[in-house]
């Protein structure tokens, strides 16, 4: 709204609004660009979709791939970028994008020592087979780190969705090998590794956290390190602007009383996307269950509602990071990924028939449900089939294929965890035609799908989707089988799952350019207003470049945005008035 009042409660050069890795970033970056900053945050806890996410950060060149000697080529990368996102988005913004990402690590590498980052090589881009794809990845990760470092702050990271007992953590290298628990003998030491860290832990305190929430941890610790300020529990209610529309702050509640802050050189938005947004869904995303999204709760889309009120366009807003899941009974959502790369199972919709690579990347699983929907057919919920060969081999939704352990912290033994059973998630049956009865499929359909499955299987080939064609497919998939994806179904007994449509968030939001600023009808620029991350509308337009593609961009726009404001203010295009405007209030 248009501020015609010039009274304020507290002034900085650089309001963000979003405590995540994309606002910590931000903040950061302008703090070592000597500008006086704060973060607001709407919940009571820091962190945001990023403390919630794997931590890996998408990021070709960046310095933790150049001290192994990989220096991918850009000219390539961007091609690829181009083609899997089809014309969805800028040449500038992808330009920008590969220009920054590791320059935006090296940044944070060199602004403290808890920032150190370790690449992830062999986890393949999630299309390696494309021009300018790379079968070893660009995946940067984080290193675990004991959450006790953050002392009081500990209490105020965010949550998991399922909090682990203390030392059962997986660091993102040894993920395949825990998958691979009954077929490698990596697998069997990272289980006897899990034992010993849940002893290490109960008797020394250890909290070692891994991913989202060493991400956060991290960050954490270098924005107390340079006496950064951060309001949690402070919505932000409106965005702020002169008679020129441009932004220069924005109105908070803070313990209750509306508070104004001025941003004397621009207000960055990294509020995340609307994933539990009821309105935003029901209107943009029909197929979507705001329940289900493993998105931050906070997360309602109050950035973008903001940014639109003083003239920012949106756009991509039917866009999330979509990811089948199983919905348990208790409330729990839980993505499906390896499991769709194992061998002996199948996917079918409510002809009973396959629709769909069932290993594809779940950015193009969760699109092909939608476009399913809409044609008429069931894909909400989908039905993974497998059997009972493939229960007692593979980890299937966190269920480890061992004896049944009393007290494990985890599913294991033969038999299905009584919460399953107890849930509509999960059927089992001897035969195709009781599973087919329970779920709610033609019984000639599935038998016709799974006789043409094991025939394909049994010749190591799927002709109709080509499972086990991409390297991508292969990643969790059993290598010790001649074909990793494809075994036959076989006999029963079976087990199918129900599949639902879930998200990580949504990506569809503000309208930005290359230098995060955020943009208005017709492509024009609004004054000393940038975004960010989930609240803007993503650079992988509907597609999803590798793992991490989420945290890449919004860390890397963030970074942009700081800097583009700084640079704004030493080019004197700023609306600052030098070094006595970078004080700060002291309020």
């Amino acid at each position: 709204m248009t501020d015609e009042r010039n009274d304020y409660d507290h002034t900085v050069d650089v309001l963000v609004i979003g405590s995540g890795a994309g606002g910590f970033t931000a903040a950061l970056t302008a703090n070592a660009r000597g500008l006086s900053t704060l973060v607001v945050e709407k919940a009571g806890h820091f962190g945001g979709s990023s403390a919630l996410s794997g931590g890996g950060i998408w990021a070709p060149g960046a310095p933790p791939q150049a001290r192994e000697g990989v220096h991918p080529d850009r000219a390539e990368v961007l091609g690829y970028l181009r083609e899997i996102t089809e014309g969805e988005v800028s040449e500038s913004r992808l330009t920008a994008y590969l220009e920054n990402v590791p320059k935006m690590l090296g940044f944070l590498e060199e602004s403290s020592e808890h920032l150190r980052f370790v690449w992830k090589p062999g986890y393949p881009d999630y299309y390696p087979e494309l021009p300018g794809g790379s079968a070893e990845g660009s995946v940067i990760n984080i290193p675990p780190i004991d959450m006790r470092a953050l002392k009081t702050d500990a209490e105020f990271l965010l949550p998991p969705h399922a909090v682990a007992p203390a030392g059962l953590w997986i660091g993102p290298n040894e993920l395949v090998d825990f998958y691979r628990l009954r077929q490698s003998w990596k697998g069997k030491l990272l289980f006897a590794r899990l034992l010993w860290r849940m002893a290490r832990a109960r008797i020394l305190g250890e909290r070692v956290v891994t991913m989202g929430q060493a991400l956060m941890t991290r960050l954490m610790l270098a924005f107390r390190e340079q006496g950064l300020q951060l309001w949690l529990d402070t919505p932000m209610t409106s965005l702020l602007t002169d008679g020129d529309g441009r932004a220069i702050g924005a109105e908070v509640s803070r313990s209750g009383q509306p508070r104004r802050i001025r941003a004397r050189h621009g207000v960055i938005v990294a509020t995340g996307g609307f994933d539990h947004g009821t309105e935003f869904r029901r209107t943009h995303q029909p197929y979507a269950d705001p329940s289900l999204s493993l998105g931050a709760t906070s997360n309602t889309g109050d950035g973008i509602i903001a940014a639109q009120r003083i003239g920012a366009d949106v756009a991509l807003m039917d866009g999330a990071w979509w990811y089948p899941a199983v919905a348990w009974g208790d409330g729990r959502v839980q993505f499906s990924l390896n499991e769709r790369m194992m061998p002996a199972q199948f996917i079918v919709n409510g002809d009973g028939d396959r629709f769909i690579n069932e290993a594809a990347p779940y950015q193009d699983f969760g699109y092909t449900m939608i476009q399913g929907e809409g044609a008429g057919v069931r894909h909400i919920p989908v039905w993974l089939v497998t059997n009972e060969w493939c229960w007692r081999r593979y980890v299937i939704f966190g269920h480890l294929p061992l004896p049944r352990i009393p007290f494990a912290p985890v599913p294991t033994g033969r038999a299905l965890p009584g919460s399953w059973s107890a849930s509509e998630s999960v059927v089992t049956g001897r035969t195709l035609d009781e599973i087919a009865g329970r779920i709610g499929v033609p019984a000639d359909r599935l038998r016709r799908t799974a006789e043409r499955y094991d025939a394909m299987a049994k010749a190591g080939r799927d002709a109709d989707f080509r499972r086990g064609d991409s390297l991508y497919d292969r990643y969790y998939s059993d290598r010790t089988l001649p074909h990793p994806n494809l075994e036959p179904l076989g006999e029963g007994p079976y087990y199918a799952f129900a599949l639902v449509l879930s998200d990580l968030g949504t990506n569809g939001g503000i309208v930005t350019d290359e230098r995060a600023r955020a943009l208005g009808a017709g492509g024009a620029v609004i004054d000393g207003l940038y975004a960010t991350g989930n609240a803007s509308a993503t650079v992988m337009g509907r597609s999803y470049a590798g793992a991490g593609a989420t945290l890449g961009p919004a860390m890397t726009f963030g970074y942009v945005a700081a800097n583009d404001i700084a640079n704004d203010i030493a080019d004197g295009t700023g609306d600052g008035t030098g070094d006595a405007a970078r004080q700060g209030d002291p309020s």
